[in-house]
Formats: C-alpha cells, structure tokens, sequence
C-alpha cells in the first residue's frame, strides 16, 4: 500500500492547466524525486498535497485512507510537512521559539525544559546539532533549511516534502542536507524531494517521476535510468550533453573593476579583469552583492566606490545607454522585468536598448525594414520558434524568451557580453543553446561576465571562476586549478591560505 497516492489530479489557474489528470504515487520509506523543469506542474502538485491549493479535480489517499486536505493544518494532521523554498520562520525568534510555535509543551505556560527535552531527543535519533538560543537572522540559509525540516519532523511529520531545497545551498550544505534526508529515510520517513537538477535525482532518490507541461511522463526506478534518458522525459526530445570548449586564449583586457564597493553594509570590494575570448564566472551564494554589481555594470546604479574601466576608459559615471552604445551588452537576472516588454511585438522587443542605434535609426526615422531583416536573421541563426515577427513576445516559451534577450544583446557585436543568471528558469534544451552560444562568443574574442548560483554552470562554463561573498571577491582561481568543494568553502566565507 503507498504511503500517498493522487489520482487524476487537475488544476487551472485562469486559462493555464497547470496538472491535468496527474496520478502520483509514492511508496513509504522512499525518497522520491518529482523531476520536471520550471512551470511543469511539481510545486502545485506538492501544495495541493499540503494543502496550500485546492484541486479542481481528483483524489487524493494518505495509506489507503480517502482524505481531504482543505489547508496545512489537516495535512499536519495526516502527518505529511513542507519545506518551502521560501523559509517560514521568523528572524528575530531563537531556534528554539521557531521549532516550538505552535506545538508548545507545558499547561499554563511554555515548559521550555520539557520542549528542551523533546528537540534533544530528536536531534540525536537524526543527527541534527542546534545551538537552540541562537537567533534564526545569525544562521545561514543551510543551518534555516535544517531549522525547517527538523520544525516538521518535531510536528510528527512522516511525509516529509522538500521544494527545490538545493537552489540557496553551497556544494558543503547540500552533502549535509543529503545525509540528513539518508538518516530520515533510515528511520522510515517518506520524502518527496522537487528538483530540476538531475544529478541530484541520481544520488539521493529510490524512485523518480518525470512531470512536463503538467503531466506524467514516466515513474520509474532510478536506478533503472540514466541523466540522457530522464532529460529527454523532461523535454521531450534528445540532449546532447557534451560540450567541447576550445583552447583558452585570452587577449587584453577588456572589462576592468577596480576596488568597486557594491554593498552599503560592508566595507568589502570586488577587483577583477575579464579578457578578450575569456567567460570569467562569478559564483556565490544568492545575496551576496549579485543583484547590485549587475544594477552597476547595466549603468542603473552607481558605485558605493572604485571604478570601472571598459576597453581602457573609465565609464564608471556613463549611463547606461552611452555604454550600450560603446559596446557593452548585458543579459539580465529577471527577464520579465528588465529585458523584455511582455506586450509588445517580438520585432519592437529586438529594438528595445537600441532605438538610437544608427544602424536602425537615421535622424530619428526608425529603419523598420532594416529592423525587420535583422530581426530575421536573429530568429534564423538562433533557431527561436515563433510563429511571426509581430506576435507578442509574452506568448512564447520562457526559453524562447531568452533566446531573443541572448541574441538581441549578442547580435550586434558587443565587446564584452555580462550575463547574469542567463539559465535560470530554462528548461535542459534552452539552457544548452544558451550555453553553446556563450562558447561561440569566447570563441569570437569576445569577453563575458558570467554571474550565476549554478555552481554547475559555473565550473563547466567558465576559464576563470571568482567568488562573491558579503560584497568581497573572496577568491578567483582558474577554472582548472580549483575542485567544487573548494568553491564551496570559499562561497561559505571561508577565505584562501
């Protein structure tokens, strides 16, 4: 008897079908990865499970049992828990007050030694180790994440439900989080971990669901399986995984920082050079000083201190459009909102940063046939389905999407190329055309900043890796002079001998 079962589960939100008649099924005792790229229906899936969401359709059986979960609070009554990517806890509150709210012991007030002596015995049966009177805004993201597992299990959860817990994780956090979800599966917990990552799938699950486009394409046995073969499930079409970088040959530099201070809060700075035919990666954890060096490097944002030389000018105080202009091409994090006009055509979306291009703008006069062959050309040479030039941009895949940001940018040539989370979000056939098209760039002399929280991307994509940490460049190091656990040190602050 499974230890859940969903049967013929739908859910649409408006006009989207998000599930469409999805039956899942997992065994107790097992970690059981529920596999599909970003949009395939996994978190809906899990939080109609817990509660979060109600179906519009189907059933759902906790140990055989028909039930109905209207909210959390009776899903932690048939004993199932979630791990958000977002943490619920709340900062100012020890450890401690955190794992206890709401599940309090003690009559007429908090017994804390009594609540003492049930996190102990916890802690030893799964091998946690809490300082419980530590405030939760001291912790890192990993020691939060352990705080929010080990919150569901002291609920009594059996069914333990983990969504995309690797995202905000160094390679250190996640082999703990690893041998805990290992220690839990020994004491007969049931574990639902949602992924994207396929590598993760091999090591840590028994069995594997594949979801694309809100339904099931497969569950089966991991060990049954291969990397190629799950990754065709998730998209629908063979990868080709092996991808071949040519020789490095850097030329002169091209993009200079210089002792650039980003964040307020630390007097730290980042000094680095990028070169001609070099992708020189940034890696760290999310929140770092990522989302700040990109606003200073697009020109939105100014410097705390330090400058920026570009093909040996200081553009420190350049505006954005005037570095556009000179060579500089930028992808950025969030595409929806800094790269793209959702309602617009895809041809005005190709115009977008460079309406003042001469080669698309003569005294003012938009050059609509120029714009229109280039556009083509663009859509052609980077195999971009659309179904015309004038279709709103907000109608294609997100990978589509990005194929127009990556090609607008790249398409006219830029000296240096800052590509700032390019991947995110993309499916496994996107992210490798991305990736293919990052290579042919370095191939071409061309420079590129490659910021990313992939450490995977980084490490497979980049000639010379630097860690970001607290606002510092902790570390840099050639891409074949450093191992991923090393990286991961330094991502946790730890700094280089």
């Amino acid at each position: 008897m499974p230890a859940i079962l969903m049967k013929q589960i739908s859910k649409a939100f408006d006009r989207l079908k998000a599930l469409d008649h999805v039956d899942f099924e997992v065994d107790a005792g097992e970690v059981h990865c529920l596999l599909g790229e970003n949009g395939a229906g996994k978190s809906t899936l899990m939080n109609i499970l817990y509660g979060l969401y109600h179906a519009d359709a189907g059933e759902i059986y906790i140990h055989g049992k028909a039930v109905h979960i209207a909210n959390p609070k009776i899903a932690q009554q048939y004993h199932i828990g979630m791990v958000h990517q977002h943490f619920m806890l709340i900062e100012s509150m020890t450890v401690l007050q955190n794992i206890i709210l709401g599940n309090e012991a003690g009559r007429f007030a908090i017994d804390y030694a009594e609540n003492r002596s049930r996190i102990d015995e916890l802690e030893r049966l799964y091998h946690f180790d809490f300082d419980l009177d530590k405030p939760i805004s001291v912790l890192s993201v990993g020691e939060k994440q352990r705080v929010e597992i080990f919150k569901a299990l002291y609920r009594g959860a059996d069914i333990v439900i983990l969504d995309e817990p690797t995202a905000v994780l160094t390679p250190q956090e996640v082999d703990v989080l690893f041998r805990i979800l290992d220690d839990m599966r020994k004491q007969g917990k049931t574990i639902i971990f949602i992924t994207h990552k396929l590598h993760e799938t091999m090591v840590l699950s028994d069995r594997v669901t594949v979801l694309r486009n809100g339904k099931i394409i497969g569950s089966l046995r991991t060990e049954e399986v291969t990397p190629k073969i799950l990754a065709t499930m998730m998209v629908g079409y063979a990868i080709d995984f092996d991808i071949v970088k040519s020789t490095f040959k850097p030329g002169k530099p091209v993009l200079e920082l210089r002792q650039l201070k980003v964040l307020a809060a630390s007097h730290a700075t980042i000094s680095l050079q990028v070169r001609q035919g070099e992708i020189y990666g940034i890696a760290g954890v999310d929140g770092n000083g990522q989302q700040e060096l990109e606003g200073i490097l697009a020109g939105t944002a100014k410097p705390l201190s330090g400058r920026i030389i570009f093909n040996g000018e200081d553009i420190t105080a350049m505006p954005a459009a005037k570095r556009k202009a000179k060579g500089i091409a930028l992808i950025p994090s969030d595409r929806l909102q800094n790269a793209i006009l959702p309602g617009m055509p895809i041809i005005d979306n190709y115009l977008l940063g460079f309406q003042h291009n001469s080669m698309f703008s003569h005294f003012g006069i938009l050059r609509f046939n120029v714009l229109k062959k280039h556009a083509d050309n663009m859509v052609n040479q980077y195999s971009i389905k659309i179904s015309a030039l004038e279709q709103p941009i907000s109608q294609l895949s997100g990978g589509n999407q990005q194929k127009i940001v990556f090609s607008r940018e790249a398409g006219l040539n830029p000296l240096l190329l800052v590509a700032v989370q390019p991947v995110r979000g993309l499916d496994i056939g996107a992210i490798d055309a991305i990736h293919r098209q990052l290579l042919q760039l370095r191939d071409r002399g061309k420079a590129i900043l490659l910021i990313s929280t992939e450490l995977s991307e980084i490490m497979e994509m980049s000639d010379t890796i630097g860690v970001l940490y607290k606002g510092e460049l902790i570390a840099q190091r050639k891409a074949g002079e450093v191992t991923i656990e090393q990286l991961g040190l330094f991502m946790a602050g730890e700094r280089p001998e």
